[in-house]
């Protein structure tokens, strides 16, 4: 564990967790999580009492709050916060200084540098989030898989066409469907020799889940990729690959999300590919070979 004794969560990824949180929370606590998120420097020099008057809500709220955090203090919240902060800070120190979501009156000059903080750090809390052993499972999951069905909608549509293309350019047999009635009829179908992957952000789009579902009655392994472990996809699943993703106001861009969750299917296609090395190095190599070879005989 981090933090800053024995017992306490993670030091680095306090700002991960109230994100994760934010959907469950009550409204005086989620009023507290916007304060953290939107300014967590400033709010971490704030007293419990402070806080609690600049949220409009109770000292008891306060505590309740970094409680279910995981912090039995409200000192030890506060350095993780400012460490968390101070991490992000170097994380970025590349990028033009900026902060704040996208607003009306932006440049492009400031789009681009709040996009790119946005999806640079999307990335690099998914990295240093991402639970290896459950990417381990999915990993055996795929490589002993007779065939592999993926779903999500919209956004996650794309990153499914994306994991089924890595996974067909190495030998494997992979199908992404679009269709919601489509993705149910396939799972209907699969059995205990197949993996079913359902692709949501907040694990609650009702299409996704109910393929999953689908698939894992008729004997399917199961895997959800969501920024939300506590949602009714990561319920459904068998192995849940968890982003960190950082959504802005623009939600139905999928900025932060969609980057995150192609991290993560990158990760999980190396991992099969290096897991098969010589197999799939023959497969990217003779795949690349014809496409080449195709594209050079066009041009003549």
């Amino acid at each position: 564990m981090g933090g800053v004794g024995p017992g306490l969560p993670d030091s680095g990824v306090v700002l991960v967790r109230i994100r994760a949180a934010l959907p469950g929370l009550r409204p005086s606590e989620k009023r507290l999580a916007e304060a953290f998120l939107d300014n967590p420097a400033e709010a971490a020099n704030l007293s419990i009492a402070e806080l609690a008057s600049r949220c409009g809500t109770s000292t008891t709220s306060v505590v309740r709050f970094y409680q279910r955090m995981g912090y039995a203090h409200y000192k030890d919240f506060r350095i993780d916060l400012t460490r968390e902060v101070t991490r992000e800070e170097l994380t970025t120190s590349n990028l033009p200084e900026m902060s704040g979501d996208i607003d009306r009156d932006d440049t492009l000059d400031e789009i681009v540098a709040k996009v790119a903080m946005n999806e640079t750090l999307s990335i690099a809390d998914t990295a240093r989030t991402l639970d290896t052993e459950a990417l381990g499972r999915a990993v055996a999951l795929v490589l002993s898989a007779r065939r592999l069905d993926s779903f999500g909608v919209g956004a996650s549509s794309f990153v499914g066409l994306d994991l089924q293309q890595k996974l067909t350019r190495i030998g494997r047999t992979a199908i992404n469907w679009r269709d919601p009635h489509s993705a149910w009829t396939s799972a209907a179908t699969l059995d205990d020799a197949c993996v079913a992957i359902a692709i949501s952000h907040t694990g609650a789009t009702v299409d996704t889940v109910e393929f999953l579902a689908i698939a894992r009655k008729a004997g399917a392994a199961t895997i959800a990729i969501t920024n939300f472990r506590e949602s009714p996809l990561a319920a459904t699943a068998d192995v849940v690959l968890t982003t960190a993703a950082r959504e802005t106001r623009f939600r139905s861009g999928a900025l932060g999300s969609r980057i995150a969750q192609l991290m993560v299917v990158d990760c999980l296609f190396t991992g099969v590919a290096q897991a098969s090395y010589d197999k799939s190095m023959e497969s990217l190599r003779s795949t690349y070979t014809i496409v080449h070879d195709r594209n050079a005989q066009r041009r003549v």
